[in-house]
């Protein structure tokens, strides 16, 4: 019970923190496929060191190796994409991997422990999955923020051209569109 608390405060400590900016740099379609390669022999290999346990321990060892799998590929594909979508899918795919680790590290215990310790991964599993719902939502309001902001700086620029007159006017006009991305 005491490993699957501070496994659950890793998770949530995890999820919390902002993912790196260094994710958001795109990379080669060579590179992306090499990575991909990459992550399937790490996976394959991870599981194959899990063949020398037995019972639930090869059970868990199993589902650790999947939960790498899957977190390594979503951080893959953010790496690739820089896809706001994609980084959020990270967070996903971190709270659903560390829910079924620590579902199958209940499977150690019975009774009614085995039942608390199943409620408990799975409020964390809902908590962090809140978190990344929370975290798409705050990185789409801050984009149409930004949107309206510029939007309404153009609108000052546009009132400050009407002032002018002739060429004057119209350079002024060319000026704000290209400066606020307005055709």
């Amino acid at each position: 019970m005491q490993k699957l608390k501070t496994f659950t405060a890793a998770l949530l400590c995890a999820s919390l923190l902002p993912i790196s900016a260094a994710y958001a740099q795109t990379m080669s379609k060579a590179d992306y496929k090499a990575s991909k390669t990459r992550i399937s022999a790490d996976y394959k290999a991870d599981k194959a060191a899990c063949g020398s346990q037995s019972g639930n321990a090869k059970d868990i060892c199993v589902e650790e190796a999947k939960a790498k799998e899957k977190i390594a590929r979503a951080e893959l594909e953010y790496s690739y994409t820089g896809k706001a979508a994609d980084r959020t899918n990270i967070l996903v795919a971190k709270a659903k991997a560390a829910y079924e680790v620590a579902k199958e590290r209940c499977d150690d215990l019975a009774g009614n422990a085995k039942d608390a310790c199943r409620q408990e991964a799975k409020a964390v599993e809902k908590k962090a999955l809140a978190d990344a719902k929370m975290n798409k939502e705050i990185g789409e309001a801050k984009k149409d923020a930004a949107t309206e902001k510029v939007d309404a700086d153009y609108k000052v620029a546009i009132e400050k051209c009407d002032a002018l007159a002739g060429d004057a006017k119209a350079s002024c006009v060319a000026a704000a569109k290209a400066k606020f991305g307005k055709n």
